[in-house]
């Protein structure tokens, strides 16, 4: 049975959550939290498997509860957050300070329709009640590959070359630990598919773009790619790319959903798959699910092609990257804080 602390300051939003978690046979509301200190000395009294904390509270908010709750001892955590800017500024930096995932309510801090993302609520719990978490480091420092994370010798001999990462849950603290080590000469354009919704990437793609060397931003339809620039899908759209002459140029599509997801790391891998004369990096990083995988087969089938999946020792959640180790058969499963080195000197320099 999952045990869940439900934080939120408005009353009805703690027992419509309440009420989705309790109607299910694998789950169960422990306590309720009205705010960010109420939400602590609960803590203290029971152990949970999940919280789900609102960001926006009286006394003690959402973000300042996160952080004393992994200073201590961390447990996954789940943020509960506006469709808004500064909402997605918020739940970035929730990111960096631990928590798991995060569900967006759909219409502000008291969603009548919360109803509408009951499903996600609930698959987002139990992905989180299976999670690692640790204490957070804000630093992201390179350390030696470990040779015994390498399972294959696979180079690549283009001379030009795209790299492209596919992340979920954990996925945004993944990224700033890989993407803040790549050099501003990277010598390769970055394709990225992180899921989430709109508002969210445009923040997530400011606040890695703030830290990187490199330059990050948010995809847009029809722009040429350039090396040393990171492409971010925007959230609800497709990203794919396209080659033209010598160049390559970004689509953006807003085409059905692939694998329940839009952007999916699917339909990027196998926009890649049908662009000869390059050699491609596939790299699968933390995350719930399968997405990816069909795609990173396609890539190493069709073209020159490492694939790259991120270790079950590090993974937040070690769905994506297993799928995708054991179905595009990866050249190489790394931790995390192995994969920017690797990216750095085994691969683009080569």
């Amino acid at each position: 049975m999952i045990k869940v602390l439900v934080v939120d300051d408005s009353a009805f939003m703690r027992k419509l959550i309440s009420d989705f978690i309790n109607g299910e046979s694998d789950m169960t509301v422990l306590e309720t939290a009205r705010n960010g200190k109420d939400a602590l000395l609960k803590l203290e009294k029971a152990a949970y498997d999940v919280v789900t904390l609102d960001i926006e509270m009286p006394e003690m908010n959402g973000i300042d509860a996160l952080r004393e709750i992994m200073k201590g001892t961390p447990l996954p955590v789940l943020m509960v957050s506006s469709l808004t800017t500064e909402g997605a500024q918020q739940t970035i930096t929730a990111m960096e300070e631990g928590a798991v995932d995060f569900i967006a309510k759909p219409s502000g801090s008291i969603s009548l329709d919360l109803h509408h993302v009951k499903d996600e609520i609930l698959f987002k719990i139990r992905a989180a009640a299976g999670a690692k978490v640790e204490q957070v480091t804000s630093v992201s420092t390179r350390s030696p590959m470990h040779t015994e994370d390498r399972i294959g010798t696979a180079s690549i001999t283009a001379e030009k070359k795209i790299l492209a990462i596919a992340a979920s849950t954990g996925g945004p603290k993944a990224l700033q630990k890989v993407l803040p080590l790549l050099p501003k000469d990277f010598a390769a354009p970055i394709f990225i598919v992180q899921h989430m919704p709109p508002t969210f990437t445009k923040s997530l793609a400011e606040r890695l773009n703030h830290i990187s060397s490199i330059h990050i931003k948010e995809a847009e339809d029809g722009e040429i790619a350039k090396k040393g620039t990171a492409y971010i899908a925007p959230g609800g759209s497709h990203l794919k790319v396209k080659k033209m002459g010598r160049s390559l140029i970004v689509e953006v599509t807003d085409s059905a959903p692939v694998n329940g997801h839009r952007p999916s790391a699917d339909e990027l891998f196998l926009s890649l798959s049908d662009i000869a004369g390059y050699g491609l990096v596939g790299v699968v990083l933390t995350g719930m699910g399968y997405d990816g995988a069909q795609g990173l087969k396609e890539m190493k089938n069709k073209q020159s092609c490492i694939a790259v999946t991120e270790s079950a020792k590090t993974s937040v959640v070690y769905g994506m990257p297993k799928v995708a180790r054991e179905k595009a058969n990866s050249d190489y499963s790394l931790d995390l804080n192995d994969i920017a080195d690797f990216l750095n000197n085994q691969i683009v320099w080569e």
